[in-house]
């Protein structure tokens, strides 16, 4: 190990304990937030709910069952099993489809998440770092994503494609990476001026390892509360999608889905439409309350 890698290494490592030690205490703070914890219960019950519907749904979320259809809550069919949310204009149980929908949104909010988050990620990073010519191109490139309608961009490709699950994936993940890339971008203008990065770039490091093991991890926290809060949005964009037919085809529950097969019977079978559309507020409170509490906690600026 020539002196160089020794320096660098004794900086990371003196980073990485401050950093253990920063996290510790961003802990506590977030522990403190009530909103925060109540969000995070909420979220972690609907991905366990997700994960383990098999054995805590009470029926086959496709089983059909014409003679008993639009029960009302609380319904209990002749051998004795209870239908907690009623059953749909198919007979299906309700419950059983809200909790194989959850399956849907959260696949469907984490994959696209994923995709334009690291999509975004990237081109923040480059965009912010080398400034001039690039930034520009990539900027342009983002004022352009922003002018064009996302809901036409969607009828458009899906119209070509074809609804699907994987469709619906890499249209909205695609086409959400702007923000990521700005928020990261604008770190990155301010990370890159200050002293470590000087420094790293002054000891010889090249401008992949400086991107990679002191710009990235300082942009990462900003791009984790954008990230946290695009969750919410992104499961409202599929459920909508659903609505309008074009996201995950019957007879696949979705919470979109089943909204657009309850309007029809708002006035003679409300139940069909209140829970999916229960679930959906649930589920995108409780991720908005726990990335308020995140972004709040990772504030610097509030140490409270």
């Amino acid at each position: 190990m020539n002196h160089h890698e020794a320096a660098e290494s004794l900086v990371l490592v003196r980073a990485g304990a401050r950093g253990e030690h920063e996290w510790l205490a961003l802990l506590g703070r977030l522990v403190r937030r009530r909103t925060a914890l109540f969000g995070l219960a909420v979220v972690l019950l609907v991905v366990v709910g997700a994960i383990v519907a098999p054995l805590i749904s009470p029926f086959d979320p496709l089983e059909q069952d014409l003679v008993h259809r639009l029960r009302a809550p609380g319904w209990q069919d002749a051998s004795g099993r209870v239908h907690l949310l009623g059953t749909d204009h198919l007979g299906r149980d309700i419950l059983a489809r809200v909790i194989y929908g959850s399956r849907i949104a959260l696949l469907v909010g984490c994959a696209a998440v994923a995709i334009s988050g690291a999509l975004g990620m990237a081109i923040g990073l480059v965009s912010g770092y080398f400034g001039g010519w690039v930034d520009d191109v990539f900027m342009r490139l983002a004022d352009i994503q922003l002018a064009f309608p996302f809901i036409l961009l969607a009828i458009a490709v899906i119209g070509v494609l074809g609804p699907s699950l994987w469709n619906i994936i890499v249209v909205i993940g695609v086409s959400s990476w702007v923000i990521y890339a700005r928020i990261v971008r604008g770190e990155v203008l301010s990370l890159r001026e200050r002293e470590f990065v000087q420094a790293a770039i002054a000891l010889g490091s090249g401008d992949g390892r400086v991107l990679v093991r002191h710009v990235l991890p300082n942009a990462f926290t900003p791009w984790l509360v954008v990230a946290t809060l695009d969750m919410a949005r992104v499961i409202v964009v599929e459920s909508a999608l659903s609505f309008l037919g074009l996201g995950v085809q019957p007879p696949t529950p979705t919470w979109g889905g089943m909204l657009a097969d309850g309007r029809v019977y708002l006035s003679t079978a409300w139940w069909l439409a209140t829970f999916p559309g229960l679930a959906i507020l649930i589920t995108v409170l409780g991720i908005n309350l726990f990335g308020d509490g995140l972004r709040d906690t990772l504030d610097p600026r509030l140490k409270v």
